[in-house]
């Protein structure tokens, strides 16, 4: 029976084309590529934040020793000879080296942070470039089944051709609106005196019908055409 051909070259072809469709949406959606890449994006951005709280502490620290060894020089250098100027550097130098170990301290704490974040980056670093190493593997080998995909698809379409040329036009055009109306499935077989698509069985008279070479028959309840 063509008609049953036919739709044995058409489920190949539907096949064929959701399998196309899904490698299409693969190879365009790269949600783990951007999940990679955002992660990436956030390490890197922590990662220069604390470079730049690292640069900034070093430079404070660097100014705060500065201003005590400048006014450790005024207060030991013999320039100042006032008791009261002297006990007001003295001062100054035991408040400056307060703030220093505060400043130092923070910049303890800011190398921790950078060394963290650092590490981090690396992180992020190695799982994107593994993420694009999989996906570029990934993406060759379906772009490689898409190819054989369309040589296949084009022998089908071929051969479907070749099919419709052997069929009369209402038979099918019966067809079609059949497999719009039934997923695509327009023609089925009887297996234990049943309906394959459907299960429901089928009277000798109505099996013995679908015998028939010259008319098509229907199954009584899903409305296929019944191949025997």
């Amino acid at each position: 029976m063509g008609l049953y051909r036919l739709q044995q070259v058409d489920s190949q072809i539907d096949g064929i084309q959701a399998r196309q469709q899904t490698i299409r949406e693969t190879l365009q959606n790269d949600l783990k590529l951007q999940a990679a890449t955002q992660v990436f994006s956030a390490a890197d951005s922590r990662y220069k934040e604390a470079s730049r709280a690292l640069k900034q502490t070093e430079t404070e620290v660097e100014k705060q020793r500065i201003k005590i060894e400048q006014t450790e020089s005024s207060l030991y250098g013999g320039r100042v000879q006032n008791p009261k100027e002297l006990q007001d550097l003295q001062k100054d130098v035991v408040s400056l080296k307060k703030h220093l170990e505060t400043l130092e301290e923070r910049e303890l704490e800011a190398m921790v942070l950078i060394e963290t974040a650092e590490n981090e980056l690396q992180t992020a670093k190695t799982e994107l470039d593994k993420t694009q190493v999989n996906l570029n593997d990934q993406y060759r080998d379906l772009s490689r089944e898409n190819e054989t995909l369309d040589k296949e698809l084009e022998r089908l379409e071929h051969e479907r051709n070749a099919i419709l040329s052997d069929l009369i036009s209402s038979a099918v055009s019966t067809y079609e609106q059949i497999r719009k109306q039934r997923r695509g499935i327009a023609v089925t077989t009887i297996s234990d005196s049943a309906c394959t698509a459907c299960g429901t069985t089928l009277t000798l008279s109505l099996q013995q019908s679908a015998r028939s070479a010259t008319q098509l028959f229907t199954c009584p309840t899903c409305g296929r055409i019944l191949y025997a």
